[in-house]
């Protein structure tokens, strides 16, 4: 009905746009038709003529005035009658306006130029508007019957093709006993089977026979129930009491594995333990070697003994690399190694790193290139020492696997991120190689190793540093093209406003690289309980100009200095009796050592180290071997001047 209503809404409307133009029609060939008798009654001003003229438009149920105007605007014959009064004129004059007015100049066919006036015809409009609204009347009417009549004989048909059949089907299933449903079939409507209807009522069916299915496995699995529930009495009866012993064996064996994983956890304490002191007991001696080697390399005047020397002192820091490797990736894999945070200069820490490493390219006639990027940052937070280890382990690779061309390290900083790249045009990798590159103990493949030598020790331990910072390490390699690694880190950029005064060393003078500076000669403790390293360090002091004096503990080493005046002390660490952690917090609670320097020297390279000795008040820290640049760099640094001096 709303469509049909729609259609003829649209119907109307077309009437009345026709209406419109039929209108304007009729009148403009009714002027038409009175032009040329009009014109020739303006030129010879027949008044009578022009009033037989007028009466007949008059006779057009439309007109309602009509007149004859000369050129001056006087007319000259007019006829009139008043417009018809209805009720409905209104909806008319809504529509079509009250009245309009159409008008024609008149001229003869002899005198085009001569104005006669003008033939004006004014028409009521409501003849044309009651035409229209009977028709709508009509059209609309005619249009809610037709509606009317379809709609009943559509309500009809769906109600005997769809309603019904529907009805049939679902009286069918009110029948339903829900206790034994499987007993119902629905009956299909006659002429349905082939349609929807049809179809529908043969998927019920379907599910139907589905749940007929259904119950009688369900009461086939009831009997068995019942049959087997007597049984299961008696089974429960039994395995209770199967349970109960087996629940006693089970706590038996719970109490077991607790004894168990509390020995693996003593076990494990002990071997993290082990680490620790392996750390300082196996780099004593071999520290005490290699200072030892350094002296007589110094002494030896011989130049070929003098080579055997150094080529033992090679092998000797070879080994002691090895060693450090190892204990560094077992202490990471133990969960011993902790990372400092602490403000470092990383463009300047990749520089010396190049340098430390250009020599050997360039006696292998390749060359070393280090950029940064313009608007790197100066300072970080982080572990300086882990990335130097990182950085040293990636160049060294990169010189030793390259025979021609260049090694290039290059850094940049983006969005708290720093990108590290080495990359090399070395011998590169394989597929295979890539992906066991960072297993411990192994290389590319066993060519290399012969040709190269190394343990594949340093980029196994690059890989859980770099982890361990957070950060992610890729090598790109394709054989005889070179090799890139790529390591990325978070580290966030350090203010030169922010300060952490418990983990920086005083903010200290710089002694030029490769230099030694002349020093005044200092009284100077060796708190050392090592033999070997008493010798190395006298040694290499006593060149220096320096006067020693040895304790071989931390008593020994307070009571020399209730005896006697001391400009700085040499602390170890690790020492029986009393340490040098302990030795040292016990001279701090002496006002007359509060400004003692005190330079920790260790052979522990477990991360904290660096933190524990400045935590328990030591000034400065450097590591064994005993080296004569870095000893003389430290007293350089912490060497009181001539005023501060008894």
């Amino acid at each position: 009905m709303v469509l049909g209503l729609i259609l003829n809404i649209v119907q109307i409307t077309l009437d009345y746009f026709a209406a419109q133009k039929s209108m304007n029609e009729e009148v403009q060939a009714l002027i038409e038709i009175s032009h040329s008798p009009a014109s020739q009654i303006a030129y010879n001003i027949d008044v009578r003529l022009a009033e037989e003229l007028l009466d007949g438009l008059l006779r057009h149920p439309a007109t309602v005035d009509a007149r004859i105007v000369d050129s001056d605007g006087s007319t000259m014959a007019a006829a009139s009658e008043s417009s018809p009064v209805s009720p409905y004129r209104w909806i008319s004059d809504e529509l079509f306006g009250e009245s309009r007015v159409f008008s024609r100049e008149l001229q003869v066919s002899q005198l085009n130029n001569l104005p006669l006036g003008q033939l004006v015809v004014t028409v009521d409009t409501y003849h044309y508007g009651l035409q229209f609204l009977e028709r709508s009347s009509y059209t609309l009417i005619s249009g809610l019957l037709k509606s009317l009549i379809l709609s009943a004989s559509l309500l009809g048909i769906f109600y005997l093709i769809l309603t019904r059949p529907m009805l049939s089907v679902i009286s069918a299933l009110s029948e339903v006993n829900t206790r034994s449903p499987e007993k119902i079939r629905l009956p299909v409507p006659s002429s349905h089977q082939h349609d929807e209807i049809g179809t529908m009522v043969g998927i019920i069916n379907q599910h139907l026979e589905t749940i007929d299915f259904t119950l009688a496995q369900l009461r086939m699995a009831e009997s068995a129930m019942k049959n087997y529930s007597s049984e299961l009495e008696h089974e429960v009866e039994s395995r209770t009491r199967e349970i109960s012993e087996k629940n006693q064996a089970l706590q038996r064996g719970n109490r077991a594995l607790v004894k168990a994983k509390e020995d693996a956890m003593r076990r494990a304490r002990a071997r993290a333990n082990f680490l620790a002191s392996m750390s300082h007991e196996i780099r004593t001696p071999l520290n005490g070697v290699l200072g030892m080697l350094g002296l007589a390399v110094e002494a030896e005047q011989d130049e070929s003994k003098r080579q055997r020397l150094e080529i033992a002192l090679s092998a000797g820091e070879s080994l002691l690399g090895i060693l450090n490797d190892i204990l560094d990736i077992s202490k990471v894999e133990a969960g011993k190694l902790n990372l400092e945070n602490i403000p470092f200069d990383l463009q300047g820490l990749i520089e010396e790193c190049s340098t430390l490493h250009t020599h050997q390219a360039r006696k292998k006639g390749i060359e070393l290139i280090a950029e940064t990027a313009p608007e790197f940052p100066e300072h970080f937070l982080g572990d300086p020492t882990r990335i130097r280890q990182i950085l040293n382990n990636l160049l060294s690779n990169a010189v030793k696997f390259t025979n021609s061309g260049s090694v290039r390290i290059t850094a940049e900083y983006s969005v708290g991120v720093v990108t590290i790249k080495v990359s090399d045009t070395g011998i590169g990798m394989s597929k295979e190689g890539l992906r066991k590159i960072f297993s411990p103990f192994s290389q590319a493949d066993t060519q290399t190793t012969r040709l190269y030598g190394g343990t594949g020790l340093g980029l196994t331990l690059c890989r859980q540093l770099v982890e361990r910072m957070q950060g992610e390490i890729k090598v790109d390699s394709k054989e005889h093209q070179g090799t890139r690694f790529t390591v990325t880190l978070p580290l966030p950029v350090h203010s030169h406003q922010r300060s952490d005064h418990s983990h920086r060393l005083p903010e200290r003078p710089k002694v030029p690289e490769g230099s030694e500076p002349a020093q005044d000669s200092l009284r100077i403790l060796l708190v050392e309980d090592n033999e070997v390293n008493q010798m190395v360090a006298c040694t290499l002091l006593k060149k220096m100009g320096h006067q020693v004096e040895i304790a071989e503990n931390g008593i020994v080493a307070i009571k020399a200095l209730e005896q006697e005046h001391f400009d700085l002390v040499l602390m170890d660490c690790q020492m029986p009796v009393m340490d040098g952690y302990e030795t040292t917090r016990s001279i701090r609670k002496h006002p007359e050592w509060k400004n003692l320097p005190i330079i920790a020297v260790t052979a522990n390279v477990m991360q904290g180290d660096r933190a524990d000795c400045f935590a328990c008040g030591m000034n400065d820290y450097i590591t064994k071997p005993y080296n004569r640049t870095q000893l003389s760099e430290a007293i350089t640094r912490w060497a009181p001047s001539p005023l501060e001096s008894p």
